[in-house]
Protein backbone atom coordinates (compact mmCIF):
# COMPACT_ATOMS: atom_id res chain seq x y z
CA UNK A 1 0.00 0.00 0.00
CA UNK A 2 1.41 3.54 -0.80
CA UNK A 3 1.37 5.96 2.17
CA UNK A 4 0.18 9.88 1.58
CA UNK A 5 2.74 12.80 2.25
CA UNK A 6 2.98 13.48 5.96
CA UNK A 7 1.66 10.19 6.82
CA UNK A 8 4.24 7.09 8.18
CA UNK A 9 4.35 4.44 5.29
CA UNK A 10 2.36 1.33 5.88
CA UNK A 11 4.01 -1.56 8.49
CA UNK A 12 5.70 -4.19 6.52
CA UNK A 13 4.24 -7.12 8.77
CA UNK A 14 0.94 -6.84 10.64
CA UNK A 15 -0.06 -10.06 12.75
CA UNK A 16 -3.87 -10.84 13.01
CA UNK A 17 -5.17 -12.19 16.42
CA UNK A 18 -8.78 -13.15 16.87
CA UNK A 19 -10.07 -14.40 20.03
CA UNK A 20 -12.92 -15.24 22.26
CA UNK A 21 -12.52 -15.33 25.63
CA UNK A 22 -8.70 -15.88 26.04
CA UNK A 23 -8.01 -14.10 28.77
CA UNK A 24 -5.98 -16.55 30.21
CA UNK A 25 -3.45 -17.22 26.95
CA UNK A 26 -3.31 -13.57 25.24
CA UNK A 27 -1.18 -12.29 27.44
CA UNK A 28 1.54 -14.69 26.72
CA UNK A 29 0.98 -14.67 23.03
CA UNK A 30 1.02 -10.87 22.68
CA UNK A 31 4.33 -10.82 25.15
CA UNK A 32 6.17 -13.36 22.72
CA UNK A 33 5.14 -11.16 19.99
CA UNK A 34 6.94 -8.31 21.04
CA UNK A 35 10.04 -10.10 22.24
CA UNK A 36 10.19 -10.65 18.40
CA UNK A 37 13.60 -9.69 17.19
CA UNK A 38 12.70 -7.13 14.52
CA UNK A 39 14.42 -3.82 12.52
CA UNK A 40 13.14 -1.24 15.28
CA UNK A 41 13.16 2.36 14.69
CA UNK A 42 12.58 1.90 10.60
CA UNK A 43 9.40 2.79 9.85
CA UNK A 44 9.66 0.87 6.40
CA UNK A 45 9.71 -2.51 8.16
CA UNK A 46 7.18 -1.45 10.65
CA UNK A 47 5.30 -4.12 12.67
CA UNK A 48 1.50 -4.08 13.17
CA UNK A 49 -1.34 -6.28 15.72
CA UNK A 50 -4.62 -6.44 15.15
CA UNK A 51 -6.41 -8.52 17.99
CA UNK A 52 -9.99 -9.31 17.23
CA UNK A 53 -11.69 -10.21 20.06
CA UNK A 54 -15.23 -11.69 19.03
CA UNK A 55 -17.96 -12.00 21.35
CA UNK A 56 -15.76 -12.07 24.86
CA UNK A 57 -17.55 -12.47 28.24
CA UNK A 58 -14.11 -12.12 29.94
CA UNK A 59 -10.85 -9.83 30.19
CA UNK A 60 -9.60 -10.47 26.60
CA UNK A 61 -10.22 -6.90 25.44
CA UNK A 62 -8.34 -5.44 28.78
CA UNK A 63 -5.04 -7.53 28.46
CA UNK A 64 -4.77 -6.80 25.20
CA UNK A 65 -5.31 -3.41 25.10
CA UNK A 66 -2.83 -3.28 28.60
CA UNK A 67 0.20 -4.36 25.98
CA UNK A 68 -0.18 -0.91 24.39
CA UNK A 69 2.69 1.07 25.70
CA UNK A 70 4.76 -2.04 25.25
CA UNK A 71 3.83 -1.76 21.40
CA UNK A 72 3.70 1.74 21.25
CA UNK A 73 7.92 1.92 23.30
CA UNK A 74 9.21 -0.33 20.14
CA UNK A 75 7.37 2.13 17.28
CA UNK A 76 4.44 -0.80 17.00
CA UNK A 77 1.05 -0.14 16.52
CA UNK A 78 -1.61 -2.40 18.67
CA UNK A 79 -5.17 -2.35 17.54
CA UNK A 80 -7.77 -4.29 19.67
CA UNK A 81 -11.04 -4.83 18.15
CA UNK A 82 -13.79 -5.44 20.33
CA UNK A 83 -16.54 -7.17 18.62
CA UNK A 84 -19.67 -7.66 19.83
CA UNK A 85 -20.55 -10.71 17.65
CA UNK A 86 -18.62 -14.22 18.02
CA UNK A 87 -16.84 -15.99 15.45
CA UNK A 88 -13.46 -17.12 13.60
CA UNK A 89 -14.02 -16.01 10.48
CA UNK A 90 -15.72 -13.02 10.71
CA UNK A 91 -13.11 -11.60 13.35
CA UNK A 92 -10.32 -12.31 10.16
CA UNK A 93 -12.69 -10.65 7.78
CA UNK A 94 -12.67 -7.70 10.72
CA UNK A 95 -8.86 -7.58 11.63
CA UNK A 96 -8.03 -7.55 7.51
CA UNK A 97 -10.38 -4.40 7.11
CA UNK A 98 -7.78 -2.81 9.37
CA UNK A 99 -4.56 -4.69 8.54
CA UNK A 100 -1.75 -2.80 6.25
CA UNK A 101 1.18 -4.61 6.15
CA UNK A 102 2.24 -6.43 3.26
CA UNK A 103 2.80 -9.68 4.82
CA UNK A 104 -0.16 -11.23 6.75
CA UNK A 105 0.45 -13.37 9.81
CA UNK A 106 -2.33 -15.17 11.14
CA UNK A 107 -1.88 -16.04 15.17
CA UNK A 108 -4.52 -18.30 17.31
CA UNK A 109 -3.85 -16.75 20.90
CA UNK A 110 -2.81 -20.06 22.62
CA UNK A 111 0.80 -20.29 20.50
CA UNK A 112 4.14 -18.60 21.84
CA UNK A 113 6.25 -17.86 19.20
CA UNK A 114 10.29 -17.82 19.54
CA UNK A 115 11.74 -14.33 18.92
CA UNK A 116 13.31 -15.00 14.94
CA UNK A 117 9.85 -16.47 13.81
CA UNK A 118 7.93 -13.04 12.80
CA UNK A 119 11.35 -12.00 11.07
CA UNK A 120 11.96 -14.80 9.43
CA UNK A 121 8.06 -14.87 8.37
CA UNK A 122 8.49 -11.57 6.70
CA UNK A 123 12.20 -12.55 4.82
CA UNK A 124 10.49 -15.84 3.10
CA UNK A 125 7.28 -13.62 1.78
CA UNK A 126 8.81 -10.08 1.04
CA UNK A 127 8.42 -10.74 -2.89
CA UNK A 128 6.71 -10.34 -5.82
CA UNK A 129 5.11 -14.19 -6.26
CA UNK A 130 2.61 -15.59 -3.79
CA UNK A 131 3.89 -17.41 -1.11
CA UNK A 132 2.75 -19.14 1.98
CA UNK A 133 5.10 -19.29 5.11
CA UNK A 134 4.93 -21.27 8.37
CA UNK A 135 7.61 -22.30 11.54
CA UNK A 136 8.98 -25.87 12.90
CA UNK A 137 6.14 -26.70 15.12
CA UNK A 138 7.01 -27.75 18.98
CA UNK A 139 4.22 -29.63 20.69
CA UNK A 140 3.88 -27.80 24.09
CA UNK A 141 4.43 -30.43 26.68
CA UNK A 142 1.14 -31.92 28.08
CA UNK A 143 -0.48 -32.27 31.52
CA UNK A 144 -2.17 -35.36 31.53
CA UNK A 145 -1.46 -38.94 31.24
CA UNK A 146 -3.46 -39.03 28.21
CA UNK A 147 -2.38 -36.19 26.14
CA UNK A 148 1.31 -36.88 27.03
CA UNK A 149 0.51 -40.60 25.46
CA UNK A 150 -1.45 -38.99 22.36
CA UNK A 151 1.26 -36.37 21.70
CA UNK A 152 3.99 -38.90 21.54
CA UNK A 153 2.58 -40.42 18.31
CA UNK A 154 0.81 -37.20 17.16
CA UNK A 155 4.41 -35.91 16.46
CA UNK A 156 4.97 -38.61 14.26
CA UNK A 157 2.53 -38.80 12.08
CA UNK A 158 2.86 -37.39 8.24
CA UNK A 159 0.65 -34.10 8.75
CA UNK A 160 3.33 -32.79 11.43
CA UNK A 161 6.53 -34.43 9.58
CA UNK A 162 5.60 -33.40 6.07
CA UNK A 163 5.29 -29.89 4.50
CA UNK A 164 4.36 -27.06 6.15
CA UNK A 165 1.51 -27.64 8.01
CA UNK A 166 1.11 -24.05 9.71
CA UNK A 167 -1.11 -25.75 12.55
CA UNK A 168 -1.76 -22.25 14.83
CA UNK A 169 0.66 -19.84 12.93
CA UNK A 170 0.81 -19.25 9.43
CA UNK A 171 1.97 -16.08 6.82
CA UNK A 172 0.88 -15.01 3.27
CA UNK A 173 2.11 -12.07 1.45
CA UNK A 174 -0.46 -9.88 -0.47
CA UNK A 175 -0.26 -11.86 -4.26
CA UNK A 176 -0.97 -14.96 -1.95
CA UNK A 177 -3.86 -13.48 0.03
CA UNK A 178 -5.55 -12.24 -3.51
CA UNK A 179 -6.64 -15.56 -4.27
CA UNK A 180 -9.40 -15.49 -2.17
CA UNK A 181 -11.73 -12.86 -1.23
CA UNK A 182 -13.31 -12.87 2.42
CA UNK A 183 -13.08 -15.48 4.52
CA UNK A 184 -16.03 -18.32 4.10
CA UNK A 185 -17.67 -19.58 6.97
CA UNK A 186 -16.05 -22.74 7.37
CA UNK A 187 -14.24 -24.84 9.96
CA UNK A 188 -10.71 -24.99 9.26
CA UNK A 189 -9.57 -21.61 8.43
CA UNK A 190 -5.54 -22.97 8.39
CA UNK A 191 -6.73 -25.83 6.07
CA UNK A 192 -8.14 -23.30 3.29
CA UNK A 193 -5.56 -21.12 3.38
CA UNK A 194 -3.10 -23.51 3.15
CA UNK A 195 -4.56 -25.11 -0.13
CA UNK A 196 -4.59 -22.23 -2.18
CA UNK A 197 -1.07 -22.79 -2.18
CA UNK A 198 0.66 -25.57 -4.47
CA UNK A 199 3.48 -27.42 -2.40
CA UNK A 200 6.00 -25.58 -3.81
CA UNK A 201 5.20 -21.94 -3.11
CA UNK A 202 4.68 -23.16 0.68
CA UNK A 203 7.93 -21.99 2.70
CA UNK A 204 9.11 -23.81 6.06
CA UNK A 205 11.13 -21.44 8.12
CA UNK A 206 13.31 -22.67 10.75
CA UNK A 207 12.26 -20.76 13.76
CA UNK A 208 10.21 -22.60 16.36
CA UNK A 209 6.38 -21.80 17.60
CA UNK A 210 5.15 -23.76 20.75
CA UNK A 211 1.46 -25.42 20.21
CA UNK A 212 -0.74 -27.09 22.23
CA UNK A 213 -2.83 -30.02 22.71
CA UNK A 214 -5.91 -30.14 24.42
CA UNK A 215 -5.70 -32.13 27.69
CA UNK A 216 -7.97 -35.59 28.33
CA UNK A 217 -9.45 -37.89 26.36
CA UNK A 218 -12.86 -36.10 25.69
CA UNK A 219 -11.57 -33.04 24.60
CA UNK A 220 -8.99 -34.95 22.33
CA UNK A 221 -11.98 -36.48 20.58
CA UNK A 222 -14.06 -33.52 20.41
CA UNK A 223 -11.12 -31.80 18.81
CA UNK A 224 -10.01 -34.61 16.22
CA UNK A 225 -13.82 -34.80 15.28
CA UNK A 226 -13.91 -31.10 14.33
CA UNK A 227 -10.42 -31.22 12.96
CA UNK A 228 -11.85 -34.20 10.45
CA UNK A 229 -14.79 -32.35 9.83
CA UNK A 230 -13.03 -29.14 8.58
CA UNK A 231 -11.21 -31.28 6.05
CA UNK A 232 -14.18 -33.07 4.82
CA UNK A 233 -16.10 -29.68 4.50
CA UNK A 234 -12.94 -28.67 2.23
CA UNK A 235 -13.42 -31.51 -0.16
CA UNK A 236 -16.98 -30.93 0.09
CA UNK A 237 -17.22 -27.25 -0.99
CA UNK A 238 -13.67 -26.71 -2.54
CA UNK A 239 -12.80 -29.49 -4.33
CA UNK A 240 -10.58 -27.77 -6.72
CA UNK A 241 -8.09 -26.94 -4.11
CA UNK A 242 -7.70 -30.78 -2.97
CA UNK A 243 -5.45 -30.43 -5.78
CA UNK A 244 -2.80 -28.90 -3.53
CA UNK A 245 -2.94 -31.47 -0.68
CA UNK A 246 0.54 -33.69 -0.30
CA UNK A 247 -0.24 -35.13 2.76
CA UNK A 248 1.22 -38.72 2.52
CA UNK A 249 -0.60 -41.45 4.09
CA UNK A 250 1.16 -43.44 6.76
CA UNK A 251 2.37 -46.74 5.47
CA UNK A 252 1.84 -50.00 6.87
CA UNK A 253 5.36 -50.02 8.31
CA UNK A 254 5.55 -47.04 9.74
CA UNK A 255 2.80 -47.72 11.41
CA UNK A 256 4.00 -51.19 12.55
CA UNK A 257 7.30 -49.31 14.11
CA UNK A 258 5.34 -46.59 15.42
CA UNK A 259 2.90 -49.28 17.34
CA UNK A 260 6.02 -51.33 18.52
CA UNK A 261 7.97 -48.37 19.75
CA UNK A 262 5.02 -46.91 22.15
CA UNK A 263 2.16 -49.46 22.33
CA UNK A 264 0.77 -47.14 25.64
CA UNK A 265 0.79 -44.25 22.92
CA UNK A 266 -0.43 -45.39 19.98
CA UNK A 267 -2.98 -47.62 21.82
CA UNK A 268 -4.25 -43.88 22.75
CA UNK A 269 -3.91 -42.71 19.47
CA UNK A 270 -5.71 -44.93 17.77
CA UNK A 271 -8.82 -45.04 20.36
CA UNK A 272 -9.43 -41.36 19.41
CA UNK A 273 -9.15 -42.24 15.93
CA UNK A 274 -12.33 -44.68 16.63
CA UNK A 275 -14.51 -42.66 18.83
CA UNK A 276 -14.49 -39.99 16.54
CA UNK A 277 -15.52 -42.64 13.59
CA UNK A 278 -18.21 -44.30 16.37
CA UNK A 279 -19.60 -41.06 17.51
CA UNK A 280 -21.83 -38.47 15.51
CA UNK A 281 -20.54 -35.48 13.60
CA UNK A 282 -21.88 -32.23 14.73
CA UNK A 283 -22.05 -29.31 12.40
CA UNK A 284 -19.66 -25.74 12.76
CA UNK A 285 -21.68 -23.95 15.50
CA UNK A 286 -18.90 -20.96 15.69
CA UNK A 287 -16.17 -20.32 17.69
CA UNK A 288 -14.24 -23.36 19.21
CA UNK A 289 -10.74 -24.10 20.01
CA UNK A 290 -8.93 -25.94 17.54
CA UNK A 291 -6.78 -27.76 19.91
Amino acid sequence: MQSTPGQAPPPALSVILPARDEGGLIGRCLDAVLASEWADGNPATGLEIVVAANGCSDDTVAVARSRRDAAEARGWRLTVLDLDRGGKLAALNAAEAEADGHVLVYLDADVVVSPPLLGQLYGALARDRPGYASGRIRLAPAQSRVTRAYRRIYRQVPFMTHGVPGCGIFAVNRQGRARWGDWPDIISDDTFARLHFAPSERIGVPARYTWPLVEGFGNLLRVRRRQDAGVEEIARRFPELLQNDDKPRPTRRRLTRMALSDPAGFAVYCAVAVGVRLTPKTGNNGWSRGR
